[in-house]
C-alpha cells in the first residue's frame, strides 16, 4: 500500500470509500471528460472545475444526487493533486488507487488523464503561490542620531525599512508597510 518512498497516496476513510463506490459506478465512457475538466482547473486556487448550471446538468447526465456529484468530484480532484504532490509515476499511481479499490477502468483513466496532463500541471502548481501576499522589495535606512537640544552627547541609531507586498497575481497592487526599530528592538526582533 505504500509507494516506493513508503508513502501512502491515500488513506481509506469512509467518505473515501463512499465516493470510490460512486466513482466505481460512474459509466467509463464520462469518466475521462470528467477528469479532463477536473486537471485543467487544478491549478486555479479558488475556482471550482465546474458551475453551478454545470453541476446540475451533471447530476442529470451522471444519476447521482447533489452531495454525491460534490463527493465525486472532490474525490477525483484529490486523486490528480496528490498525484501532482507526490509527482507520481503512472505504475505507481495505478496501484495506490487499485489499492482503494477503484475498479481498473476507473483507475486507468485516471493514471491517462494524469500522464497526458502531468507536466503541464506541475509547470502551472509551481507558477502558483501558496501565499496570497509576498514581498516583493525591501528598502532599508539606517539613521544616527547624534545629539539633542536636551542631551548634548548621545548616538542613538534606528533603522527604517520598508517592505513593498505584492498581492497574489496582482502586480500593480502593492502595499508599502514601513518598520522602524531602535537598536535594541530589532536585535530583539532578529533573535526572537
Amino acid at each position: 500500500r505504500r509507494t516506493m518512498s513508503g508513502k501512502l497516496f491515500f488513506a481509506e476513510t469512509p467518505s473515501l470509500k463512499r465516493a470510490v463506490q460512486l466513482i466505481n459506478e460512474l459509466d467509463d465512457a464520462k469518466f475521462p471528460s470528467l477528469l479532463s475538466r477536473i486537471i485543467q482547473k487544478l491549478h486555479l486556487r479558488d475556482e471550482k472545475a465546474f458551475s453551478v448550471e454545470e453541476e446540475a446538468k451533471l447530476q442529470a447526465v451522471l444519476g447521482l444526487e447533489a452531495k454525491d456529484l460534490e463527493l465525486v468530484l472532490e474525490t477525483a480532484s484529490f486523486f490528480l493533486e496528490q498525484a501532482a504532490y507526490f509527482s507520481a509515476k503512472p505504475a505507481i499511481l495505478n496501484q495506490q488507487l487499485q489499492n482503494i479499490h477503484l475498479d481498473e477502468a476507473k483507475a486507468a483513466a485516471i493514471v491517462k488523464v494524469w500522464s497526458n496532463n502531468a507536466k503541464d500541471v506541475l509547470d502551472k502548481l509551481k507558477q502558483r503561490s501558496f501565499y496570497p501576499e509576498q514581498l516583493d522589495d525591501v528598502n532599508w535606512r539606517l539613521n544616527l542620531q547624534m545629539g539633542q537640544s536636551t542631551k548634548g552627547k548621545m548616538k542613538m541609531p534606528n533603522a527604517l525599512f520598508e517592505f513593498d507586498v505584492k498581492s497574489d497575481g496582482k502586480d500593480q497592487n502593492v502595499d508599502k508597510v514601513r518598520v522602524e526599530f531602535t537598536h535594541e528592538e530589532l536585535l530583539h526582533f532578529t533573535n526572537s
